[in-house]
C-alpha cells in the first residue's frame, strides 16, 4: 500500500470552517466531559452521571470529530466532492445539542428528557450518515481505508437507533415485554459504538495517516496482518454485537476473539511503523506511539477476558480497565491526530499562499510546544492513574484527583487548538463558530476549493 495517494482533487473538500467548527466544539465536549467525570467521582452529581461522562466524550467529542475529520478527509481522499455542505453543517448543531442535552438529563435524573435529547442527536448522526455515505458511494473501488469508513458509518445509523429505543424506555417502558432485554440491547449499543463507529474510523484513518507521518509502507507481516484485519476485524464486531444481543456466549466469544486477534495485530504494524521511521518525533508521532502500546495492552488482556466470559458486564469493553481503551487508545489517537489537522488546515489558509515570497511559519510552529508537552505528561498520568485506580485502587480520592490531572490535560489541549486559530486564522474566531446554514455554512465566504491536501502535501 502506498503511503501517499496518487491522485487527489483538493477542490472536492469543504470550506475550512466546516471541520474546525467541528473540532472547537467536541474540544469543548472534551473538557466538559472530563468535568462530569470529576464531579461524578467525589459525588457532586446526581442522576446517572456515568452515562453523562460517556455520552460527552464518545458520543461528543470523539463522535463529533470523527464527523469533521470524514467531512474533510474522505472529498479529498476518495477524489469525489462532498455531497451537501448544508448537512455537514446541520450535523454538527443537531448532535452537539442533542449530546449535551443528554449528558444534563442524565446529570441531573431528568431522565424523561433524554429521549427528546436523543431524537435531534439521532437526527443530527443519521444526517452525517446518509451525507458522508453518499460521498463514499462516488468512489470505486474503495481502498482499506475507504472500507472501514464504510463500516463505520453503517454503525453510525445503527448504534443511534439503538440508543433512541433506550432513550424512549426512561419515558414508555417496553423493553421489559419485548423479546430483547434492556441490558442485552445497552450492551449491542455500547460494542457498535464503541468497536464499529469509533474503533473502524480510527483503524481506517491510521491505515493512511501512520504510514504518510512516519514515512513508511506496510510490507511483509504487515500486509498479512492487514489481510486478516480488515475481514476479521467487522465481522467479529459483528458477531460481539450479535451474541451480546441474543444473548449467545459462543457467537459472543468468537466475535470477541477476532476483534482481539485483529486489534492486536494492528498493534504489532502500528509498533513496526514507529521502529522503521527515522522522522523527528511530533505531538501527533508520540501521542500515536501510546496509544500503540495501549491497544497491545488491551488485546493481550480481552482476549483472556472474552475467552472466559463475553457476556460479562465488567468485560463490556474488553479486559482490564475500560480507560485503557477510552482514553489509552481512541483519545490518543484523536488528540495526536487534531494536533496536526488543526494547524495544518489553519496553516492552508493563512500561509500556504506567501510560501515562496516571504518568510512563514511551518505548521509545527503554531501550536505551542511546551503546552503540548505539558498536556501530554497531564493526560498521560492521569489516564494511567485511572487505569491503576480502577485495577487496584477504588478509592474516590486516587479516581477524583487522576480525573482531575486528565481533565487539567484536555483543557491544555484544548487552549493550545483554541490558540492556533485565534492567533493564525484567516477568519476571526467567531467566523469559525458561528455559520448559517448555506452552502457549506461558511458566512465569510470560503471558497469550495480548500487549498492543498492536508496529508499529501505535509509529506512533499
Amino acid at each position: 500500500m502506498s503511503a501517499i495517494p496518487g491522485e487527489v482533487d483538493t477542490d472536492r473538500q469543504p470550506p475550512m470552517t466546516v471541520p474546525l467548527r467541528h473540532f472547537l466544539v467536541g474540544s469543548a465536549l472534551l473538557v466538559a466531559g472530563g468535568v462530569t467525570g470529576v464531579l461524578d467521582a467525589v459525588g457532586v452529581l446526581s442522576g446517572v452521571a456515568v452515562l453523562a461522562h460517556l455520552h460527552l466524550l464518545l458520543a461528543g467529542w470523539v463522535c463529533v470529530t470523527i464527523m469533521g475529520a470524514m467531512v474533510q478527509f474522505v472529498p479529498v481522499w476518495s477524489n469525489v466532492a462532498l455531497h451537501s455542505r448544508r448537512l455537514a453543517t446541520a450535523q454538527l448543531w443537531l448532535v452537539a445539542a442533542g449530546v449535551g442535552g443528554m449528558a444534563v438529563s442524565f446529570a441531573t435524573g431528568a431522565l424523561g428528557w433524554v429521549h427528546a435529547f436523543g431524537g435531534l442527536a439521532l437526527a443530527g448522526f443519521w444526517t452525517f450518515a446518509y451525507n458522508v455515505g453518499r460521498t463514499l458511494l462516488g468512489a470505486r473501488p474503495w481502498d482499506v481505508t475507504e472500507r472501514h469508513f464504510a463500516f463505520a458509518l453503517a454503525c453510525f445509523a445503527v448504534v443511534p437507533a439503538m440508543g433512541f429505543a433506550l432513550a424512549m424506555d426512561y419515558s414508555i417502558p417496553f423493553l421489559a415485554e419485548s423479546p430483547v432485554a434492556r441490558y442485552r440491547l445497552t450492551a449491542a449499543h455500547a460494542t457498535l459504538a464503541v468497536f464499529g463507529a469509533v474503533l473502524a474510523t480510527v483503524l481506517g484513518a491510521l491505515y493512511q495517516l501512520a504510514t504518510m507521518f512516519t514515512q513508511t509502507e506496510l510490507h511483509g507481516v504487515d500486509v498479512h496482518l492487514r489481510r486478516f484485519e480488515q475481514a476479521g476485524y467487522p465481522a467479529g464486531v459483528v458477531a460481539l454485537a450479535t451474541g451480546r444481543l441474543l444473548g449467545s456466549a459462543p457467537l459472543a466469544r468468537v466475535g470477541g476473539l477476532l476483534v482481539a486477534l485483529a486489534l492486536g495485530g494492528f498493534a504489532v504494524v502500528l509498533a513496526r511503523k514507529f521502529v522503521e521511521t527515522s522522522v523527528e518525533r511530533t505531538p501527533m508521532l508520540s501521542r500515536y506511539a501510546v496509544a500503540a502500546a495501549a491497544m497491545a495492552a488491551w488485546a493481550l488482556l480481552t482476549g483472556r477476558a472474552w475467552l472466559a466470559d463475553p457476556l460479562a458486564p465488567t468485560a463490556l469493553f474488553g479486559g482490564g480497565p475500560p480507560h485503557l481503551l477510552a482514553f489509552g487508545v481512541v483519545g490518543f489517537v484523536v488528540l495526536g491526530t487534531l494536533y496536526h489537522v488543526v494547524p495544518f488546515i489553519v496553516w492552508v489558509h493563512r500561509y500556504s499562499d506567501r510560501l515562496g515570497y516571504e518568510p512563514v511559519p511551518m505548521v509545527d510552529d503554531l501550536y505551542d510546544d511546551r503546552i503540548a508537552v505539558a498536556d501530554l505528561a497531564c493526560v498521560t498520568l492521569g489516564a494511567s492513574g485511572l487505569v491503576a485506580a480502577t485495577a487496584f485502587d477504588r478509592s474516590i480520592a486516587v479516581t477524583a484527583a487522576a480525573g482531575a490531572l486528565a481533565t487539567v490535560g484536555f483543557a491544555l489541549f484544548a487552549t493550545n487548538v483554541l490558540l492556533v486559530v485565534r492567533e493564525h486564522s484567516p477568519r476571526p474566531l467567531r467566523a469559525v463558530l458561528v455559520s448559517r446554514l448555506g452552502e457549506g455554512g461558511d458566512p465569510t465566504g470560503d471558497s469550495a476549493s480548500d487549498g492543498p491536501n492536508p496529508t499529501e502535501d505535509t509529506v512533499r
